[in-house]
């Protein structure tokens, strides 16, 4: 029998994840991918003993993971270790002090009282009002494919939709709830990295602080890539195809019906194409003008999440003090969030963030070292020189330094800078992006950019582009829900399977 032939572009999670459930559902599938390995942004790299994620360092929406392997009657357990981390992180303030977020609720409510009287009780409130966002939107909307209004028209996703408080800022609804200045820090901080600031985010995005406080914040033991080595191996168990170090070049189009890609000369046929690489790139550079999705107009509008400046740094000596994961709140908030969003510019006293991986596993770096990885969020398409790398990394590693009351310049001992010039060489990123789309009420659901292609009837696309958004969780969402889509759309496998069921 003859088996529909699909082309994934990009091996990122969404790539991953979009190319194991077709070839599940019995598709002959070839993930095509840019680079020497899986994981997209979520590659890593080892140096001089250290190892180093180069993406992604955070692991909530414990259930998410799991249920995508459960799809394939596996379990995490079966590719990778998890363990829940306790203290969550550490948030550094101004004048040298800190304080430890703990994993257990109680002991987080002694700290909300610490800084405002009665503010245990409004967590709990808010805590509750949060996990049915998170329910509401993990339920009944992030699985649909954002292809037309009449998917949220049904009276059970209207009901539901006003739990969600849409129309509602997030810099308002917690202000409802808290006062302190540090406690708004703290709620806000995960909001720094949707794309907007709290006053032009939807309250909706509350279901964050339910997957940090409720679901808790986790780690795979070797680090965040064993996540991408166990899809990968998954992918391969189900049949998936990887031609790695492969540049697909064109998508060759014939009357509006995608015939398969170009890769450094040879012609690769497909009956369909899923763009799981850049969505602007793919769009723009790889389809003819004619069967383009969208014009250079309408992705100049686009309002994008931060890019990032990184830092993965070896330092021969522990660095007691920091935790596995430590937030930098030692400057304004709102001056950063303003320069990232409202006046892109280099921020002139940037909040950051600091993980050290090492404080949880001994295999990412060697006896008696720190494998330290430091991130600054930044505005969009700014021009990163080494001058400029150098001159913030001196900036974070003096107030680092301060916080910690220990040299870590002269214990540096490997260095590697990353930032927006890097995402656009090696991801073909829009606009150097690091996040995808700012999750804006205007960037939401059908509002974002869309998973098929207008003029060309086989072609797709997935991953934080594309809906539901951002994130290690959304994409991977975002793959099944493309995947689910082409199979929606497929009559010759619908076919198939309605003949499997008369037979059986």
């Amino acid at each position: 029998m003859y088996m529909r032939k699909v082309i994934v572009i990009g091996a990122g999670f969404s790539g991953l994840s979009s190319a194991t459930t077709l070839a599940h559902a019995g598709y002959d599938v070839t993930v095509v991918e840019k680079h020497d390995q899986a994981g997209g942004r979520a590659r890593f790299f080892e140096n001089s003993g250290f190892k180093f994620d180069m993406g992604p360092s955070w692991y909530w929406m414990p259930e998410v993971f799991e249920n995508y392997f459960n799809y394939f009657d596996r379990s995490v357990s079966d590719y990778y270790t998890l363990e829940r981390l306790s203290p969550s992180y550490k948030v550094y303030w101004g004048n040298g002090e800190a304080d430890e977020i703990p994993a257990n609720l109680d002991e987080l409510f002694k700290l909300f009282e610490k800084y405002e009287k009665g503010s245990s009780k409004k967590l709990q409130k808010f805590l509750a009002d949060a996990k049915v966002k998170y329910e509401v939107g993990m339920n009944k909307f992030v699985q649909k494919p954002g292809l037309s209004i009449f998917e949220f028209t049904n009276l059970d996703v209207l009901v539901n939709a006003f739990k969600l408080d849409l129309v509602k800022s997030f810099y308002d609804y917690i202000r409802k709830y808290f006062s302190h200045p540090r406690l708004l820090q703290l709620i806000e901080f995960p909001i720094l990295f949707l794309g907007a600031t709290p006053k032009n985010t939807p309250a909706l995005y509350s279901l964050m602080n339910y997957a940090d406080i409720e679901l808790g914040t986790w780690y795979p033991k070797g680090g965040m890539h064993k996540i991408v080595e166990g899809m990968h191996k998954l992918a391969e168990e189900n049949g998936v195809k990887f031609l790695f170090e492969s540049q697909v070049e064109k998508i060759n189009v014939i009357n509006g019906v995608a015939q398969g890609v170009s890769i450094n000369g040879t012609f690769l046929e497909a009956d369909y194409i899923v763009g799981s690489a850049d969505y602007h790139h793919i769009d723009k550079f790889l389809l003819d003008e004619a069967y383009q999705n969208y014009s250079d107009k309408y992705w100049d509008k686009r309002l994008m999440a931060p890019s990032c400046l990184l830092y993965y740094l070896g330092v021969d000596k522990k660095l007691d003090g920091l935790l596995h994961h430590d937030l930098f709140f030692d400057a304004p908030f709102d001056l950063h969030a303003e320069e990232i969003y409202s006046d892109p510019q280099w921020p002139s006293n940037p909040l950051f963030y600091a993980s050290v991986a090492s404080k949880t596993d001994d295999t990412v770096a060697p006896e008696g070292c720190e494998n330290l990885m430091l991130l600054v969020p930044i505005a969009t398409g700014l021009e990163d020189t080494e001058e400029v790398k150098e001159r913030y990394l001196n900036i974070i590693l003096d107030r680092l330094e301060k916080h910690i009351g220990t040299s870590v310049k002269e214990h540096i001992v490997y260095k590697r800078a990353y930032a927006s010039s890097d995402f656009s060489k090696d991801y073909f990123a829009f606009k150097g992006n690091a996040y995808g789309l700012a999750n804006t009420l205007s960037q939401t659901a059908i509002l974002k950019p869309s998973i098929k292609n207008k003029k060309v009837s086989n072609l797709f696309y997935t991953g934080q582009l594309t809906v539901p958004g951002p994130g290690v969780p959304p994409s991977i969402i975002s793959g099944q829900v493309v995947a689910k889509q082409i199979m929606n759309e497929d009559e010759s496998f619908k076919q198939t399977l309605e003949t499997q069921t008369i037979s059986n």
